[in-house]
Formats: C-alpha cells, sequence, structure tokens
C-alpha cells in the first residue's frame, strides 16, 4: 500500500477556482462526509464531469457518468450543445443525475431535451436515462421531504418575447420515474427578466430560489430570493446578489455566477459558482469557466451571504475538527464514504442531518495526480502540475475526454499495441460525426503539452498529432502529413472562425523519420509548436508564434443580426487527433503524453 502521509489542518485555505479548466455550471452534493461536484461537459465524452472531496480543498476527478450512447449520444451535436447545466441530488438511497442534451440553440430556438437517470453508487452503473420533457433547459430536481419536484426555464422561440417564459416546476413521481401532473409557474419577483440555473432550497419556513441572472458573461451574478411557498411569489433579497464580479473588472475572478449550495454537515455552508480568468480585463477567456467555491454566512432574518459578495482567489476552509487531511506530498488516503448517517434530502443547506449515505468511492485518492493525469483541482492552475500519461492501462483515465464519441474499438484502442493510444483517422475538423481527437482541458494561463507520435502518412489527406483545440472552427493542428508525392512532413494547420490555413511553406521533410515527438506552449496569449526528430539536436520551433485567444470563450461567439449564430461556452483543450479523410481510418500511434501547467 502507498504510503500515507497526514497532519491535521486547522483552518485550511481554499484556492480558487477549485476546478481548473472547463468546469462549468457545478452542482454540488453532500452524501455522508463525501463532497461531489457536477459540471457541463457540451460536445465531449464521457457526459457530466465528477469530482470528489471530503474536505472542499483537495478534489480528485472521478471521470465521467455518462460513459457510453446508452446514457448520453452526442452525435451530430453541435459546437457548445450536448449537456449544460447537470444536477446532481441524492434521496432513497439514490444519486439522481438530471442533464440535457442541447441539439439546437440558434435561431430563436432551443432544443433541449432533458433526462434522469439514477445510480446505488456515484461509480455507476447509472441507470438507463428517464425522458423528462424539452421544455426548457437548466433542469434540476428538488426533494422537498417526501415530493420531488423539477425546476427549469421556460424557452419562449416567440420573436420579441425575450426567449424566456420564466420558470416552473413540475412534479416528479420517484416510486412511477416519471413526471406527473401540469407544470405550476413559479411567480418570480417582479421585473425578472432573463434569469436560468434555477436550484431550489428549503431552509426552516423558507424556500430559497438561487439562480443564474445577467447571462453567463460579465453581467453574470448569482441571485437568492425566497417565498413561503414552492410556487411563490418570490421576494428577492434587499442586498442585491449573492455573488458577482460585474462591477469590478479588476478582480482576477470574473463572470461569477450560476451557483448552488451545499452544507458541510457542521452547520456551515458553502456555495459552488462558476469563475473565469480572463487575459486582461474583461478580455478573452482561453481556460473557460471554472468552478470555485465560496463561505455561506446567514444574516439573522435568514438572508445568505458570501464575503463582500466577490469572487475571491482564497477563502477559509470548512472547519472539520480533527478531520486527517492528506497533505501535498501524500500519496494516497481511503475515500470510503460514511455508512452511518440517515439517509435524507437536498434541499436544507443549514441542516447536517438532511444528507444520508453515500455510494462508496474506495479507490485511494490521490492529491498529487499520480498516473493518467490525475487531477486535484486549483493544483493545475496555482501550484504547478504535472502529469505522465503512458498509456499503459486498457481505459483512458479521468482527465481525458473524446469529442462526440466514446472510446469504441473501431477507432481508439489501448490494447492493440501494449502501452500506445492508436488512433484511427476520423472525419474531418468541421464534421459533427466521427472525429478522432483525445483531450483534456487547458488549466493554467501558463502550460505545455507533448506527445510521442508514430505515423506513416501516404496522402495529404493523411493528418496525424497534437492539438490546440477549441471547437470545429477555432483549432490549432501540429501535423505530420504527406506532400503532393507521398513524403512525409510536418506541418501546421489551424482555423480561425471557420478559416483554415496551412502553413505549407513551413513545412519540415521528415525523410524516413516516422517517429518523432510533438510538443506545444502556451503562454497567455501566446502558443507555440515545437518538435523533436531524435536526432540529438533537442526541441526545435516550428512556425510563428499563434494567437491563443483564437481558443477563447469570447472569440468562439458568432452572433449575426442580433441572433446566436454559435455559443463558446467550453474553454480550450490540448490533445491527440488523427484524420483520415479517404475514410479508410489509417492508424497513429501515441505515447508518453505529458501536461505541464506552471503556476
Amino acid at each position: 500500500m502507498p504510503r500515507q502521509n497526514t497532519r491535521v489542518l486547522r483552518n485550511p485555505v481554499i484556492r480558487n477556482p477549485v476546478l481548473a479548466g472547463s468546469h462549468p455550471d457545478p452542482s454540488v452534493l453532500r452524501v455522508g462526509s463525501d463532497f461531489y461536484l457536477a459540471t457541463s461537459t457540451f460536445e465531449w465524452c464521457p457526459g457530466v464531469r465528477l469530482h470528489h472531496s471530503r474536505d472542499l480543498v483537495h478534489w480528485r476527478a472521478l471521470g465521467g457518468a455518462l460513459d457510453s450512447t446508452r446514457l448520453l449520444d452526442l452525435t451530430g451535436c453541435p459546437d457548445s450543445g450536448g449537456v449544460w447545466a447537470p444536477n446532481l441530488s441524492y434521496v432513497d438511497g439514490l444519486f439522481h443525475l438530471v442533464y440535457s442534451n442541447v441539439s439546437t440553440y440558434t435561431g430563436g430556438f432551443t432544443d433541449s431535451p432533458n433526462y434522469l437517470t439514477t445510480a446505488e453508487s456515484i461509480l455507476g452503473p447509472w441507470s438507463d436515462p428517464v425522458p423528462l420533457h424539452a421544455r426548457g433547459f437548466d433542469a434540476s430536481l428538488f426533494h422537498d421531504r417526501l415530493t420531488s419536484w423539477l425546476v427549469n426555464l421556460v424557452h419562449d422561440w416567440r420573436p420579441g418575447h425575450g426567449g424566456s417564459a420564466g420558470l416552473e416546476a413540475t412534479r416528479y413521481d420517484r416510486a412511477a420515474r416519471r413526471l406527473t401532473g401540469e407544470p405550476i409557474p413559479i411567480r418570480l419577483p417582479p421585473g425578472d427578466g432573463w434569469i436560468e440555473g434555477p436550484n431550489l432550497y428549503r431552509r426552516g419556513a423558507w424556500y430559497y430560489l438561487l439562480t443564474a441572472d445577467g447571462g453567463t458573461g460579465y453581467d453574470h451574478q448569482v441571485t437568492v430570493a425566497r417565498s413561503a411557498t414552492l410556487s411563490g411569489p418570490y421576494q428577492r433579497d434587499p442586498d442585491g446578489p449573492l455573488i458577482t464580479a460585474r462591477d469590478h473588472p479588476d478582480l482576477p475572478l470574473q463572470k461569477a455566477g450560476h451557483g448552488s449550495l451545499v452544507d458541510t454537515g457542521n452547520g456551515q455552508s458553502y456555495l459552488a459558482y462558476l469563475v473565469a480568468r480572463p487575459h486582461g480585463p474583461h478580455g478573452p477567456c482561453v481556460l473557460g469557466r471554472e468552478t470555485a467555491l465560496a463561505p455561506i454566512t446567514w444574516t439573522p432574518d435568514g438572508w445568505p451571504r458570501t464575503p463582500a459578495g466577490l469572487p475571491a482567489i482564497e477563502v477559509p476552509a470548512p472547519d472539520f475538527p480533527g478531520l486527517a487531511t492528506t497533505t501535498r506530498s501524500a500519496s494516497a488516503y481511503s475515500g470510503a464514504a460514511d455508512e452511518s448517517a440517515e439517509p435524507g434530502v437536498r434541499g436544507d443547506p443549514g441542516d447536517p442531518g438532511d444528507l444520508g449515505e453515500s455510494g462508496r468511492v474506495e479507490e485511494s485518492y490521490d492529491p498529487d495526480g499520480v498516473g493518467g493525469f490525475g487531477s486535484s483541482g486549483s493544483s493545475d492552475g496555482f501550484e504547478g502540475f504535472e502529469g505522465f500519461e503512458g498509456f499503459d492501462e486498457p481505459a483512458l483515465g479521468p482527465d481525458w475526454s473524446t469529442l462526440r464519441r466514446p472510446p469504441a474499438p473501431e477507432w481508439l484502442s489501448l490494447t492493440e499495441r501494449p502501452s500506445h493510444l492508436r488512433l484511427r483517422g476520423g472525419r474531418s475538423p468541421q464534421s459533427l460525426t466521427g472525429p478522432s481527437l483525445v483531450a483534456r482541458r487547458v488549466t493554467s494561463p501558463r502550460c505545455s503539452f507533448e506527445a510521442q507520435v508514430e505515423y506513416r502518412p501516404r496522402h495529404f489527406q493523411h493528418l496525424a498529432g497534437i492539438t490546440a483545440y477549441y471547437n470545429t472552427g477555432n483549432w490549432y493542428f501540429l501535423n505530420i502529413t504527406a506532400d503532393d508525392q507521398g513524403r512525409s512532413v510536418l506541418s501546421v494547420a489551424s482555423c480561425d472562425r471557420g478559416t483554415t490555413a496551412v502553413d505549407e511553406s513551413g513545412q519540415q521533410p521528415l525523410g524516413d523519420v516516422t517517429r518523432l515527438r510533438l510538443g506545444l506552449d502556451i503562454d497567455g496569449p501566446v502558443l507555440r509548436f515545437r518538435y523533436d526528430n531524435d536526432s540529438g539536436s533537442g526541441w526545435r520551433p516550428i512556425g510563428p508564434p499563434l494567437d491563443a485567444t483564437v481558443l477563447s470563450d469570447e472569440h468562439a461567439v458568432d452572433m449575426e443580426g442580433g441572433r446566436i449564430r454559435a455559443m463558446g461556452f467550453t474553454g480550450a483543450f490540448v490533445g491527440l487527433w488523427s484524420w483520415d479523410l479517404s475514410g479508410a481510418g489509417a492508424p497513429a500511434d501515441f505515447d508518453e503524453a505529458v501536461y505541464r501547467a506552471s503556476p
């Protein structure tokens, strides 16, 4: 068993973002002594990224819940479609996961079918999904003792109606696993316009409604309203937003919004919410939207408060007396769940008796991310991080994602060639079906990624290499391909808002070399490629410095005449990519992938 090094930490500090890189729309949950975060994944597989913690400071990636087409089919999913704002809750001894699969959000329409899947353990297996409805998005389940309600925004496609018809709640029958009755409109405070991300809670005599207001950009905020009845009318907190950076462009954490509440079991409460770290005031956000935490205090008259109402890099961690917290130098600790707690319901962030026994999380917990990259939340972005992947396991590790389709033998193998990832070339970058791309999130403004690639292209339609990727219209690709004579060359291709370019004048002939190391470096707004052909001369640059902000949320947004053509929700990824535009699926082998994030 790995050596453990533990010590009791009194009042440790949470460093935000606790989940660096693209982890937006956090849904936080405590079950017994275990905390969980579920975040949006959009067009990436597996769907709904999950993390686990015992202290809210260190977070371990569990991978994604929706790991097969039985649970989530992203074939044809548009850029920034797919899974929006999942919701994780626990009742009746089951984890309940509500999620969407958005297939359209342009032209004033949003096709957002919502589903529910359950599991006894957070690790699954997850049940066949139950269709709920497609009347709107950002759906969440509220368990009010013996009854449950699905709460969501109602989308209004009609021109001139602002896109939203408010919020509604529909009773969900947990025994029958279906919605029952007609939806009930939630009576919101006067003057409320577009609000989304609703989460309902019950504390004492009040129902509390947390919403995301102001859009998901720089006017974003978490707001609170309360009512004596579930359907309202709701009264807005007279002191304004619970948290926002709207009027503070100088803060390092921006776009604060889309929150959910959790109690720690000892009388404390925390808010999980999304943030972004732009390059410059209100600048482009290459890292996407990330997850942060804030402590909550309650006023004598029953309103929640965060420190100064502003997002902060450092906040106090919960005070768990006697909790032995694994330090950064430790290897592992056991994450077995607390089985002594009574099963309960989500909905009362102030009552430690409201949450109950957990599905077990019994693998060793590794805060330093040993093996398969690993993830420990903010260490990726603040304390420096290095992860090595040798592809020695039969499945991808939890920090890898695949684009629009889950791993399957017809295009991805970790066993055909031991200790290698084999990708069979997929369709073009503009295709919404059949890509062969394996990637991980960019978690720091300064980071690098490199991998060994072995490939024998026969034609200019064959390409394999490493990529810095945002979506179908915005990416960079350092690739091994062939010229018109079938000779192998190293080339840089790029796409900026749908316009593709190839630096043919800068291509490097490879001769008989079929195995070389490719690398990229992101330094704030600048991206550079490099390569090592194992000739003994070390790393060499290739191509000019590139604009890394092409990979930002802001750059991906495309509006025409006030109408949405494309959104930018995902943040940047780096990874391994293989094309075969002839359709033959020519294989490329990858090994020794290394991701480094600088502090």
